[in-house]
């Protein structure tokens, strides 16, 4: 039987657009991993408490969404900051997390990038190996994360930390297997068939169609679904439906 994880980012607390902690609350059912903000890009203290918890009672894994500190723009503008600065503000939230995950007794499963950061660790090994040191220093057990065919992934694979090779339902690929821009047209697939035909694409043919019609080999481990996505929880259920109808058990990769 084929497996993958549904992963989906959470406590995303913002003033830039309507969050809803009950629509987290929703999602939880049709997901098996979650990365909760850890207050740079979004989030607060207040919702990643109660999204611990709640994922407790869920049985879903708990991972931290470390971004860079840019609030006004949810985290999606580049940085340039040193690999040092990297590796201070990836374990300062994965810090600011895990008190919250420790009082509850529950468990930090995985760590994944947000945003401007995660796309940059994407292409850039500097970048990568920061983050990865930072997560490795913190617990070298927990599990990355990272775009399919990415430098982070490489990097975590060489620092060595389990890795978790992630593709994407609702955005658009390039020929070279990379995300498009968020600012190019169609990148961001709104169309649900359209989005679970990718999906069960991407999880049975471990490749995906680009936005130019070629055939890109992908290694599919885990599928994100936007928290912060217009149609998230139609998109989450009609997905998970999908996955069920199709034979393929959706459960959160085995941390070491």
């Amino acid at each position: 039987m084929l497996r993958i994880d549904i992963n989906c980012d959470m406590g995303e607390r913002s003033p830039l657009w309507d969050y809803s902690v009950n629509r987290d609350l929703s999602l939880l059912s049709f997901v098996s991993s979650i990365n909760l903000a850890c207050g740079f890009h979004a989030g607060d203290a207040s919702v990643m408490h109660t999204m611990v918890r709640a994922a407790m009672r869920a049985g879903v894994a708990i991972g931290a969404h470390p971004s860079f500190d840019d609030r006004e723009n949810f985290g999606r503008v580049n940085r340039q900051l040193s690999p040092e600065e990297i590796y201070d503000i990836v374990l300062y939230q994965l810090g600011s997390l895990h008190a919250f995950v420790q009082v509850n007794n529950a468990i930090l499963h995985h760590v994944k990038p947000h945003g401007a950061l995660y796309n940059m660790a994407a292409k850039d090994k500097v970048i990568a190996k920061a983050i990865c040191d930072a997560v490795y220093d913190f617990d070298g057990s927990l599990i990355l994360y990272g775009l399919a065919g990415s430098e982070l992934i490489n990097a975590a694979k060489e620092t060595p930390l389990t890795t978790c090779s992630e593709v994407f339902a609702d955005r658009s690929y390039q020929d070279d297997g990379s995300l498009t821009p968020r600012d190019q047209p169609g990148a961001l697939i709104t169309n649900q068939s359209e989005a679970i035909a990718q999906v069960l694409q991407m999880v049975q043919q471990q490749n995906v169609r680009s936005v130019s019609g070629k055939t890109v080999p992908v290694i599919a481990e885990t599928i994100c679904i936007h928290g912060d996505g217009l149609h998230a929880l139609q998109f989450a259920e009609s997905i998970h439906e999908a996955l069920t109808k199709a034979n393929i058990e959706i459960t959160d990769p085995v941390k070491r």
